[in-house]
């Protein structure tokens, strides 16, 4: 019995147990400690900056405007200023300045740097508005320009401002519209006259209103009659129209080889006459 125990005992393996958990990973425990110390050394550069954000250590004075503003006024350059300037001269982010700037009325582009040794100097592209713009089937258009790039953008104009020709038709199409108001303009001019409105319909018929009152319906733009023949035809006749028809409302251009006059004082007196002779 007691060798069989002995035997017993015999086969019985001992294996030395290594110790575990976190304490005993060196290589673990050395990334962790590097670690912590990137995240500490972060936290403390955050805070180094927020703290020399407060310091009065280069403070901004002075905002330097490269070119005086026409339609911007002070006031609104200062609430822009004031809510964009945070920091000192090298915390400042000139980021968000220009993006405030950017956001007032009259402004198209604008651009910010720092200027030595405790300024910042600030470039203000400003909208040339030389339209009205009325977006057809479109609702909130009033006070909304054109400037000279064709852009759509929304501000108030004085009111002693020159008045500005009306643009409408489908969105998107304030460039084509600003276009053919310049061509056609240029072709008016050798009678005197200017347009007053050019609208284009969704189904881009084209409709002009002249500064004297006149309508001209030009229709859609063809290979074969092309808008401004139709036009030129219009300002060949316009000085006989106006003499022989007195003050006309419409003409319809759309005919190939004519036109038709429509609400003129003429027509009106020959209606009326022909009105007088039936009672």
């Amino acid at each position: 019995m007691a060798k069989r125990n002995g035997a017993m005992r015999g086969n019985v393996r001992l294996q030395n147990v290594e110790p575990g958990g976190l304490w005993h990973q060196p290589a673990l425990m050395n990334l962790l400690a590097d670690l912590l110390i990137v995240l500490g050394a972060a936290g403390l550069a955050w805070a180094g900056l927020l703290a020399l954000q407060r310091l009065p250590l280069f403070p901004l004075r002075e905002l330097v405007l490269t070119s005086a503003p026409r339609q911007i006024s002070a006031a609104q350059l200062e609430h822009a200023a004031r809510s964009a300037v945070v920091g000192n001269f090298f915390t400042v982010n000139l980021e968000t300045a220009r993006e405030t700037f950017e956001k007032l009325p009259w402004v198209r582009r604008a651009a910010v740097r720092r200027q030595w040794p405790d300024g910042l100097a600030v470039t203000l592209e400003e909208h040339e508005a030389v339209a009205r713009w009325q977006q057809l089937g479109g609702n909130g258009t009033e006070g909304t320009l054109v400037n000279r790039q064709g852009e759509v953008f929304a501000a108030e104009r004085p009111d002693n401002a020159p008045s500005l020709p009306l643009l409408a038709g489908p969105e998107g199409s304030t460039g084509e519209l600003l276009r053919r108001h310049d061509e056609f303009g240029a072709l008016l001019a050798g009678i005197g006259r200017h347009v007053e409105s050019i609208t284009l319909s969704p189904r881009h018929a084209w409709r002009l209103k002249l500064d004297d009152g006149v309508a001209l319906e030009l229709g859609r733009d063809q290979e074969r009659q092309p808008l401004d023949e139709r036009l030129a035809r219009f300002i060949a006749h316009y000085e006989k129209v106006k003499t022989a028809a007195g003050a006309v409302k419409v003409v319809d251009m759309r005919y190939p080889n004519g036109f038709v006059v429509s609400g003129s004082a003429l027509a009106v007196q020959q209606r009326r006459e022909a009105q007088e002779r039936k009672s």
